[in-house]
């Protein structure tokens, strides 16, 4: 059984993993309308795999026996100066994510609660690879800049990647 204060803690994470979605989403969106394919398709996995992370969440809820409830949310930026500040606003995310999940697991560990300190240590995981992933696509941008040739290949590469599966990584 979850301790209400963790259940709500865990609710408001299902909220920000689903904005998480549609802030990938909405940049998918902006990368498409500049003929960016590859990087709008990187985004769009990204999506996917934040989708996937909050039914994580709201599996590891109710198996605990609490109630995974869905919240308001705010509507995700739609515009940004270029490319390399789509990714730019990603890594930052992610970094504010990163906390988010810190302080589940501060109190996780305050409360006892071994079942949910253990589940979350995947997301903790998670977050050194997403940070780190979209830190090593910046660290291409500083190199190439906004040479339309770079742009082109950049977006060949980030075009390759593929999508991730709806089981991937833990079950609860």
């Amino acid at each position: 059984m979850m301790m209400p204060e963790i259940e709500q803690a865990f609710n408001r994470q299902v909220n920000a993993e689903t904005y998480s979605a549609f802030l990938y989403l909405s940049m998918s969106t902006f990368l498409e309308s500049k003929g960016l394919r590859g990087m709008a398709s990187w985004m769009r996995i990204q999506f996917d795999e934040e989708m996937v992370h909050a039914m994580k969440f709201i599996d590891f809820i109710n198996e605990r026996g609490g109630r995974a409830l869905l919240g308001a949310m705010e509507a995700p930026p739609t515009e940004w100066d270029s490319p390399r500040a789509v990714y730019e606003a990603a890594l930052e995310h992610e970094s504010k994510v990163t906390g988010l999940i810190n302080d589940l697991v501060d109190l996780a560990i305050k409360e006892k609660d071994h079942a949910a300190a253990t589940f979350l240590q995947w997301f903790v995981n998670e977050q050194v690879e997403e940070e780190s992933t979209v830190h090593d696509i910046l660290d291409k941008f500083a190199l190439g800049g906004d040479h339309p040739g770079f742009l082109y290949m950049l977006d060949a590469e980030l075009g390759q990647r593929a999508p991730v599966a709806a089981d991937e990584g833990i079950t609860p």
